[in-house]
């Protein structure tokens, strides 16, 4: 006789067995970027860091940078390089870094915010939780979302067939959105494509801050973004 499994324990069953996306996150401990400033100390806790190439069209961005979300300050610096336009916003606590998170949406540090309202493209690096190798892409520029998944596959990277609500970037007042045309792409790598750029799948601060720790991944994953690019 078939055993009959309670409709409630099989929905149990598969949520333990889906993928994990992204960890739970806690409320913002700031509201904004003044709010954040006047609590934490520039310099000590934090800093900012920009590049603004004079014909610069594109912005890498990682606002959740240094010890917020490792490591995509290192992804986007080496993406923009010299060409493209760089700015990160970075966690420096020896503890506690996820207090400097400010949700996309309501990231208004005048900066960062100038950076990519001077160029038409934007790149948005950041970090989403799960053991699987995987990139989940979104944006407003949905053609040149589109362009970059297919540039990461062809590289033999591993992109979700779709991008959960949570992950999706397409609000109007994400800072990724908010150059002159108004929309621009949100990568969001899983801790188990992150951990494929370094030696060891070490993303501890110094580990990462050495240029020598990269993978050919690191270098490999960067080539393809930038190949889509203007």
């Amino acid at each position: 006789m078939a055993r009959v499994i309670p409709a409630v324990v099989t929905g149990l069953l598969a949520l333990a067995a889906a993928p994990a996306v992204q960890a739970a996150k806690a409320p913002d401990a700031y509201t904004g970027y003044a709010d954040l400033a006047a609590h934490e100390s520039e310099g000590k806790d934090y800093r900012r860091v920009q590049r603004l190439p004079k014909k610069a069209r594109v912005a890498h961005i990682a606002i959740h940078g240094g010890a917020i979300e490792p490591p995509t300050t290192q992804l986007a610096d080496h993406a923009a390089g010299d060409r493209h336009a760089f700015y990160s916003f970075e966690g420096l606590k020896s503890s506690g870094n996820s207090a400097l998170h400010i949700t996309s949406t309501r990231f208004d540090e005048p900066k960062g915010r100038q950076v990519v309202a001077a160029v038409d493209y934007t790149v948005s690096w950041h970090a989403a939780a799960g053991t699987k190798a995987t990139t989940y892409v979104g944006g407003r520029d949905r053609r040149l979302a589109k362009r970059v998944a297919t540039a990461l596959r062809a590289a033999g990277f591993t992109v979700a067939a779709s991008t959960p609500k949570e992950l999706n970037g397409d609000s109007p007042a994400n800072i990724a959105n908010r150059n002159r045309r108004g929309m621009g792409v949100q990568l969001e790598l899983s801790k188990g494509q992150r951990e494929q750029f370094f030696a060891d799948g070490n993303l501890s601060r110094a580990w990462i801050a050495d240029p020598a720790h990269r993978t050919r991944a690191f270098y490999r994953y960067v080539a393809a973004v930038n190949s889509v690019l203007p």
